[in-house]
Protein backbone atom coordinates (compact mmCIF):
# COMPACT_ATOMS: atom_id res chain seq x y z
CA UNK A 1 0.00 0.00 0.00
CA UNK A 2 1.29 3.36 -0.86
CA UNK A 3 1.31 6.10 1.66
CA UNK A 4 2.18 9.78 1.88
CA UNK A 5 2.96 12.09 4.79
CA UNK A 6 0.89 15.68 5.01
CA UNK A 7 2.99 18.79 5.56
CA UNK A 8 2.07 22.06 7.28
CA UNK A 9 0.82 23.57 4.12
CA UNK A 10 -1.71 20.93 3.50
CA UNK A 11 0.23 19.35 0.63
CA UNK A 12 1.16 15.64 -0.22
CA UNK A 13 3.55 14.42 -2.15
CA UNK A 14 1.53 11.66 -4.15
CA UNK A 15 3.68 8.39 -4.39
CA UNK A 16 4.95 7.24 -7.68
CA UNK A 17 3.67 4.18 -7.95
CA UNK A 18 0.00 5.95 -7.65
CA UNK A 19 1.17 8.59 -10.06
CA UNK A 20 2.08 5.81 -12.81
CA UNK A 21 -1.24 4.00 -12.21
CA UNK A 22 -3.47 7.45 -12.33
CA UNK A 23 -1.32 8.72 -15.68
CA UNK A 24 -0.77 11.46 -14.16
CA UNK A 25 2.51 13.91 -14.81
CA UNK A 26 3.50 17.61 -13.56
CA UNK A 27 0.62 20.29 -13.71
CA UNK A 28 -2.10 17.21 -14.07
CA UNK A 29 -5.27 17.59 -11.80
CA UNK A 30 -6.66 14.89 -9.59
CA UNK A 31 -10.11 15.06 -8.10
CA UNK A 32 -10.91 13.73 -4.69
CA UNK A 33 -14.30 12.26 -4.75
CA UNK A 34 -16.07 11.10 -1.89
CA UNK A 35 -17.33 7.71 -1.95
CA UNK A 36 -18.67 7.63 1.80
CA UNK A 37 -18.52 8.79 4.71
CA UNK A 38 -14.56 10.08 6.04
CA UNK A 39 -13.32 7.54 2.28
CA UNK A 40 -12.50 9.59 -0.68
CA UNK A 41 -11.10 8.09 -4.20
CA UNK A 42 -8.47 10.37 -6.33
CA UNK A 43 -9.11 9.92 -9.82
CA UNK A 44 -7.05 11.88 -12.71
CA UNK A 45 -8.71 15.30 -13.96
CA UNK A 46 -6.63 15.71 -17.32
CA UNK A 47 -8.42 14.88 -19.82
CA UNK A 48 -8.57 17.34 -22.80
CA UNK A 49 -12.79 18.56 -23.27
CA UNK A 50 -12.45 17.69 -26.61
CA UNK A 51 -12.14 13.48 -25.78
CA UNK A 52 -15.92 14.07 -25.15
CA UNK A 53 -16.93 14.90 -28.18
CA UNK A 54 -19.16 12.25 -29.83
CA UNK A 55 -19.75 11.16 -25.86
CA UNK A 56 -23.73 12.22 -25.76
CA UNK A 57 -25.63 11.35 -28.91
CA UNK A 58 -27.38 14.89 -30.69
CA UNK A 59 -30.97 15.43 -29.81
CA UNK A 60 -33.56 13.38 -32.92
CA UNK A 61 -35.23 17.07 -33.31
CA UNK A 62 -33.95 20.44 -32.00
CA UNK A 63 -34.74 21.78 -28.45
CA UNK A 64 -35.98 24.98 -28.04
CA UNK A 65 -35.15 27.69 -25.75
CA UNK A 66 -38.67 27.34 -24.60
CA UNK A 67 -38.31 23.92 -24.25
CA UNK A 68 -35.13 23.88 -22.51
CA UNK A 69 -36.90 26.58 -19.53
CA UNK A 70 -39.84 24.46 -19.33
CA UNK A 71 -37.74 20.87 -18.29
CA UNK A 72 -35.96 23.35 -16.32
CA UNK A 73 -39.24 24.58 -14.15
CA UNK A 74 -40.28 21.53 -14.18
CA UNK A 75 -37.28 19.28 -11.93
CA UNK A 76 -37.69 22.85 -9.67
CA UNK A 77 -33.20 22.77 -9.67
CA UNK A 78 -33.21 19.59 -8.91
CA UNK A 79 -29.88 17.09 -9.43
Amino acid sequence: MATAVLTSKGQITIPKQVREVLGVTTGDRVEFIEVEKGVFSMVAATRDIRELKGSILKPSKPVSIEDMKRAITRMGGKR
